[in-house]
């Protein structure tokens, strides 16, 4: 499997170096053909009088040739040198020795072009066009080798502040994460309190209880490692210790069921994402259910990870107004999940919230 995947890549390698070359190419084409044209212009402007046609043609072929045949010399030589930044004069000696090099190259290979087209004789060494030409290599040589440094000078920049700005986005997300950790509502913790004072007497042992999974509740909270998402069997095993001290509360007129299913124990989940949705139901949906009130949970694979927190309780008013908890539920989720989430909120056929979240696995 692996040689495959080393094979594709060195594929793909190759693809990208030839298509890089090819437009590489297609671009100094056109920009040999306008080095011909300004050329033209230039002599034209030098003698007052427009050049012929067919020097005009000569003029643009020998540019564009010249152009291609430094283009590509410097590209082989690069590739084949493996220029290193740390070695720039080396560098800059190899570019200017390969343009005068193409340059005569193609020279000459222009004048075979002009005598086998025109059926002309052909004599090797043309001493007035390489001076000429090389005055011209030079300086166009020049303000492409600037023009790229500074282009390169700026994409560097541009990709550090890019960079930069990823981690400000990353470290603003890990902070907004950090703020939306599920906080222990006051209340809670009142009631939770109360109730292990009234058992102190009565029941030291279960009060002892109730005060470790209180602490242990408060440790999960207070997230000193900074998770975002935690393992699913993690976030049930909480919930579990919530609603442990919710039953103090509530003794056995609340049932509480929790169904999840065993091959998404591993999957990722946000972190306290499932606790403020049941303390939502036990505060708005039961709190007036004197006896057979049930408070579901469910967490199944359902085209990605579904969570369902479902009571027979009160039904939602038809005009909802978000709270905290859920406030903080659809926050949680947007920075975690930007479009890829679903949260739904029902009355009929059973009163619940839904949330649909991809599966990742740690």
């Amino acid at each position: 499997m692996f040689k495959n995947l080393n094979q594709d890549k060195a594929k793909g390698r190759l693809r990208f170096t030839r298509r890089g070359w090819l437009k590489l190419n297609l671009y100094n084409f056109f920009l040999g053909l306008l080095i011909g044209v300004i050329i033209s212009l230039l002599i034209s402007a030098f003698y007052g009088d427009w050049i012929s046609l067919r020097q005009l043609v000569f003029n643009m072929l020998s540019s564009t040739v010249i152009t291609l045949c430094i283009t590509n010399g410097v590209y082989l030589v690069v590739r084949i040198v493996k220029f290193n930044t740390d070695n720039i004069w080396v560098f800059i000696v190899i570019y200017y020795v390969t343009s005068i090099v193409a340059m005569l190259v193609a020279i000459e290979l222009v004048y075979l072009i002009r005598a086998y087209v025109f059926n002309l004789e052909y004599h090797f060494f043309h001493l007035q066009d390489s001076k000429f030409s090389g005055v011209i290599v030079l300086v166009v040589c020049t303000v492409m080798y600037l023009y790229n440094a500074q282009k390169e000078r700026l994409n560097a920049r541009i990709q550090e502040k890019s960079l930069d700005v990823l981690k400000l986005k990353q470290l603003k997300t890990q902070a907004e994460l950090a703020t939306l950790q599920s906080k222990i509502n006051p209340h809670f913790l009142y009631n939770s309190l109360n109730s292990i004072a009234s058992l102190i007497h009565e029941d030291p042992d279960k009060a002892e209880s109730m005060t470790l999974k209180l602490s242990k509740l408060f440790r999960y909270s207070i997230n000193n490692s900074q998770e975002a998402t935690v393992q699913v069997q993690e976030e049930i095993e909480i919930l579990r210790t919530y609603l442990d001290i919710e039953k103090v509360r509530f003794g056995d007129r609340i049932q509480f069921v929790i169904e999840v299913d065993e091959s998404l124990l591993k999957v990722q989940i946000p972190r306290f994402l499932i606790q403020p949705l049941v303390e939502n139901a036990l505060k708005h949906g039961l709190k007036d259910m004197a006896d057979h009130a049930l408070l579901r949970i469910s967490i199944v694979k359902k085209d990605g990870l579904v969570i369902s927190v479902s009571d027979n309780g009160i039904p939602f008013p038809e005009n909802l107004e978000i709270g905290y908890g859920l406030q903080s539920t659809y926050d949680k989720l947007g920075l975690l999940y930007p479009d890829h989430y679903e949260v739904q909120i029902t009355n009929q056929p059973i009163k619940q919230i839904s949330i649909k979240i991809p599966i990742t696995h740690g």
